[in-house]
């Protein structure tokens, strides 16, 4: 049983379940065990995705709400999904009741209110299409907003797109693009030089040299790595690292992106490509012919933890986000040294050294596309030299 408010709920809860092929899916579960119908009816749309486990947890604390509530799909309202979204966080022109999300638990972000506003858009749209129910919900649902600028940009042949699908429960202004937080300055050196093993150097020096995220270089197997001029795949002659998303890891970490890839004759094409640094190739080797030969468990995933009772198992991607962490504190580094921050980092440090061209950013990171590339990273630096010198002609007082 659980106390929320002052009142006692039903444990709902999510159930993760492993599957005979690897990988798990998730279900929200009442407390006696049974599966919660409707619910399960909508995860299975993302059978074999990331976005079902975070979808499960985004919708059972809705459950949970509503429950308090007295609420049904039948009877629930628009404007009781709006008291929802503020109740967890979102800024609504409404009385919400009590917050929902009390402490030690913080009120959703920007982003996350983001999520759960898709999630509850597509559970309810879900719902009331399958069931045929509360049909003022889902006309509200449906919502179509005019397409903007970036929105033709986005889409094919998007100069004929006369309206865009529209979420009502999302937080306005929340596609707005923060500065994203980087690395402090010197940050790689001083964390090779407090770092104990030749595995964690190799990780720092892997994600310094690449933007590659910590799910992608924890899930790396051995196979994945063409270390050597024209490898076999034929697919890029220096020497370079696939990434492959894979559903079945045994340490769950995974690709956030899934292009297309295959395994043929022990050779690995497609998926992710991102070229090996000498730096990459030098702490490899430091750490297969050291810690890597010394503890393999036979898994061939490529980082393995080297302490405890699970030596040699494929390592985490949290344990790579503790080592970053107390390497971080050790190092007398200001803030939480996080996993993403290199990668926001060697991006910003590719565009600054291509003359601030997106593209080559793009195309080096692994990036969706150079229009996020230069919204994201394309800030004029207001102590370049070129920055000064365009103000003082603009003001009148070049030389």
């Amino acid at each position: 049983m659980e106390v929320r408010s002052g009142m006692v709920l039903g444990d709902l809860r999510v159930q993760e379940m492993p599957r005979a092929g690897g990988g798990r899916s998730y279900a929200v579960l009442w407390p006696d065990g049974s599966v919660e119908q409707e619910s399960e009816g909508f995860l299975q749309l993302f059978e074999g995705k990331g976005t079902q486990k975070t979808y499960a947890y985004y919708l059972v604390d809705h459950l949970r709400w509503r429950i308090r509530e007295g609420l049904t799909t039948e009877s629930v309202t628009m404007r009781d999904l709006h008291r929802y979204m503020g109740a967890v966080g979102a800024k609504v022109p409404m009385p919400y009741g009590q917050p929902w999300r009390v402490p030690p638990k913080r009120p959703y972000g920007t982003s996350a209110l983001q999520v759960a506003a898709a999630c509850l858009k597509g559970f309810y749209l879900h719902q009331c299409a399958e069931r045929g129910v509360n049909d003022e919900v889902r006309a509200a649902l449906e919502a179509q907003r005019l397409p903007t600028r970036a929105d033709r940009d986005r889409a094919l042949l998007g100069h004929v797109k006369s309206s865009m699908a529209a979420n009502p429960l999302a937080p306005r202004g929340g596609t707005r693009r923060r500065h994203p937080k980087m690395l402090p300055d010197g940050a790689r050196p001083e964390l090779l030089r407090v770092l104990n093993t030749a595995r964690d150097a190799m990780v720092v020096t892997w994600l310094a040299d690449t933007s590659m995220r910590i799910g992608a270089l924890c899930g790396l197997h051995l196979v994945d790595l063409h270390l050597r001029q024209d490898a076999a795949c034929g697919e890029c002659r220096p020497a370079h690292v696939h990434v492959c998303h894979r559903w079945g890891n045994p340490n769950r970490a995974a690709a956030k992106t899934k292009p297309d890839w295959r395994s043929a004759d022990g050779t690995i094409t497609g998926g992710e490509i991102f070229l090996a640094s000498p730096a990459m190739i030098s702490s490899y080797f430091a750490y297969m012919t050291t810690e890597y030969a010394q503890h393999a468990a036979g898994h061939g995933m490529l980082l393995i933890q080297l302490e405890g009772s699970r030596r040699g198992e494929a390592w985490s991607t949290d344990g790579a986000r503790g080592m970053l962490r107390r390497a971080g504190r050790r190092a007398g580094l200001p803030g939480r040294i996080k996993p993403h921050a290199f990668r926001h980092t060697t991006t910003s440090q590719i565009l600054d050294a291509s003359g601030n061209d997106p593209m080559v950013a793009k195309v080096a990171g692994n990036w969706a596309s150079a229009r996020m590339v230069e919204d994201v990273y394309g800030h004029p630096d207001l102590h370049d030299p070129k920055f000064q010198a365009a103000l003082q002609t603009v003001w009148g007082e070049a030389e």
